[in-house]
């Protein structure tokens, strides 16, 4: 029987649709706007920014908006259309997006550190902007006030958060290679687990919540050797 030749297949690679230009610093944040041909960036240069696609194909800023501090974090709610930026004077920033994403409004500021912000998230179901900073920790404070709730302090400054909105179990990294588990209350937290392994400072966790008879977290995390 003779042999069959199989070409090999050639390799995919990544095809590059479009490039947004415009930052004169380091880009902090890009998040892409759902159902939108659209996305939100912050950067170092202190400006906040929201791309729309043209018909042209290519994105232009339809809200240019510069702040007092450099932008080091932002997180973004689609469905109340919820913008929080974190700075590095330690104040988070809420605005709040119009309909058009033309325009941006003012809510409130959240005096949340005494440093850099290294990560924010926002539940909307308990009303509270989560953050972290490198003045060594997380806090969580009340939207509808805009007061403080709680902080949480660590030895080394807090480099990253993920939360999980159903059971306000919140992991922080930090500089260290710490990773700690809290669960977050009103008033107050308490300490579940600590995770330990990492050599250098934790720069992004990803957290997944199995469901079991108890709570049983999963958790993977990029390291860095670096000093920042």
């Amino acid at each position: 029987m003779a042999a069959e030749i199989h070409s090999r297949p050639q390799s995919s690679r990544p095809v590059l649709l479009s490039k947004i230009e415009g930052h004169q610093d380091a880009v902090t944040a890009a998040l892409l706007i759902p159902k939108e041909d659209g996305v939100i960036t912050a950067s170092e240069d202190r400006t906040i920014r929201v791309w729309l696609k043209r018909d042209s194909g290519q994105y232009w800023p339809s809200i240019y908006h510069t702040m007092a501090s450099p932008c080091s974090a932002m997180a973004y709610h689609h469905d109340s259309r919820r913008i929080f930026v974190g700075q590095d004077n330690g104040a988070v920033m809420e605005f709040h997006v119009s309909e058009d994403f033309n325009k941006m409004n003012f809510i409130k500021t959240y005096p949340a550190h005494q440093n850099r912000v290294s990560a924010i998230i926002f539940s909307l179901a308990a009303e509270w902007v989560i953050s972290t900073g490198h003045d060594k920790c997380v806090s969580w404070m009340c939207t509808r006030s805009g007061n403080m709730l709680g902080r949480h302090f660590f030895s080394s400054w807090a480099s990253c958060l993920q939360y999980d909105l159903d059971t306000q179990h919140a992991f922080v990294g930090d500089y260290s290679g710490q990773i700690t588990l809290l669960k977050l209350e009103q008033n107050t937290c308490s300490v579940i687990t600590t995770l330990k392994g990492h050599e250098g400072g934790l720069r992004s966790p990803a957290f997944q919540l199995v469901q079991a008879s108890k709570f049983s977290p999963q958790l993977c995390g990029f390291g860095e050797w670096s000093t920042p």
